[in-house]
């Protein structure tokens, strides 16, 4: 063969490439086209926009980017058509588009972009059924990074709708995809633990599993391969503080809910103020004469508009006001009742400046009516005598109360010290008699 047969070959092989490139890229020209035409079509003509998104479908051959977009499109048009069976369909061709289609990071943004579009409708079931088939297909790609994330999707989602028992399910496997070879928590893979004991312990905290919620909140504080995101330590320490609030123990709490606040704030979560609610709560409760707002992370929301009936309640607690106390409860009990946590504590409040203002009223009397009290406290007479009970139980008061009269007689230093030698006569009498039967029995 001369060279210039073997010239002509290559130019026809060239010319056939050239050829073969230019109908790809015309044939990409058109998909892209009728993709655009489909958006463009949406707000006026949704059906003719989707039969438009499936010619984008069918097209691609190949399975590529704008079939992956066209796919996208339509689990989310379906899904305002609420045609649930085609969002069904065209869902798992996505997954399916998603192995070859695009990266990593794109096929899992736009996965989160359609569950977070599903989730907002009323239809729970069709959302499980979504992220069912995204986590099998996840698990079948070997995708395990993006798999852990969207199961700790489902899981948040399950915790928001108190699926207690799936959402028990879901972590079970969490759990089981972060163990070694003994069955144990690998420590190797703390930041993902993190996210697993934050959520088990929120769900502790909504069940009131307090045992539980006490032994994972102290693993979960020990992990030390991992430095958690803020907010993920935010939702642990304020777990934290509500489970020291259950047993009362008010310091501890207070600690807890002024770490997690400063994380929510760190993070930018608006949870931080309803975190600095609890703190302001936990800090009366502990009968702390430090100011909540004095520290420099929390002044900046003092005069924050849900802050500002926290802040005038602690104003009329320092100054043992109760009625100025009563009224600011009634007058913002949708900013500081609404939330149940904080009204399962008011009576511990109500009752501790109750205390404060009884003492202070005893001091000058030796007895004192109850109806006296009562009107003072703006309390029922049942429940003043309850007070005195238990001042008297504490050992904060001595005292008779005498429930006939409606009267507590208390003691003096006169009376007390009477009291004594009283004892003390009486203990000298028993001496001089067990000393007279010994005496007795000697003989």
């Amino acid at each position: 063969m001369s060279d210039d047969d073997m010239d002509m070959m290559y130019d026809d092989e060239d010319y056939e490439d050239n050829q073969d490139d230019e109908e790809e890229g015309n044939e990409g020209v058109a998909i892209e086209n009728e993709y655009y035409n489909s958006k463009g079509l949406i707000e006026d003509d949704l059906d003719t926009a989707i039969e438009g998104y499936e010619r984008v479908v069918d097209m691609d051959t190949n399975k590529g980017e704008w079939g992956f977009k066209a796919l996208k499109k339509l689990v989310k048009l379906y899904f305002k058509k609420g045609n649930n069976k085609k969002v069904l369909q065209k869902f798992k061709q996505f997954m399916d588009c998603s192995k070859t289609a695009v990266t990593s990071n794109y096929a899992e943004k736009g996965l989160n972009a359609i569950l977070d579009r599903i989730s907002t409708g009323k239809d729970l079931q069709l959302t499980e059924d979504l992220y069912a088939i995204a986590i099998q297909a996840l698990l079948e790609q070997k995708n395990e990074r993006i798999w852990f994330r969207t199961s700790l999707k489902l899981g948040k989602l399950l915790f928001d709708h108190e699926s207690y028992v799936k959402l028990a399910k879901i972590l079970n496997e969490l759990h089981r995809s972060c163990q070694n070879d003994k069955g144990e928590d690998d420590q190797k893979k703390g930041s993902q633990l993190v996210d697993i004991y934050a959520l088990e312990i929120q769900l502790y905290t909504a069940t009131k599993n307090n045992k539980k919620l006490k032994e994972l909140y102290h693993k979960a504080l020990d992990i030390k391969s991992a430095i958690p995101h803020p907010r993920i330590m935010g939702v642990i320490r304020e777990c934290g503080g509500k489970m020291h609030m259950s047993e009362r123990e008010w310091e501890k709490a207070h600690t807890d809910f002024f770490e997690a606040f400063k994380n929510y704030d760190e993070a930018g979560s608006p949870r931080r103020i309803q975190c600095l609610k609890y703190l302001v709560l936990a800090n009366m409760l502990m009968l702390s004469e430090i100011n909540p707002f004095d520290s420099t992370e929390a002044k900046p929301y003092k005069n924050d508009p849900e802050i500002q009936a926290m802040t005038s309640l602690v104003a009329a607690y320092e100054r043992n006001d109760i009625r100025l106390f009563e009224k600011i409860l009634k007058d913002n009990s949708k900013t500081i009742l609404e939330d149940p946590f904080i009204r399962d504590y008011i009576d511990d409040l109500l009752r501790n400046i109750r205390v404060q203002v009884l003492l202070r009223l005893l001091a000058p009397y030796t007895a004192i009516r109850i109806d006296f009290v009562s009107n003072e406290l703006n309390i029922t007479p049942v429940q003043v005598e309850d007070l005195m009970v238990g001042l008297i139980l504490d050992n904060k008061i001595r005292g008779r109360l005498d429930q006939v009269n409606q009267l507590l007689e208390l003691e003096t230093s006169k009376s007390a010290m009477q009291r004594k030698y009283t004892a003390l006569d009486r203990w000298a009498g028993q001496l001089n008699t067990l000393q007279t039967s010994i005496v007795n029995r000697v003989a």
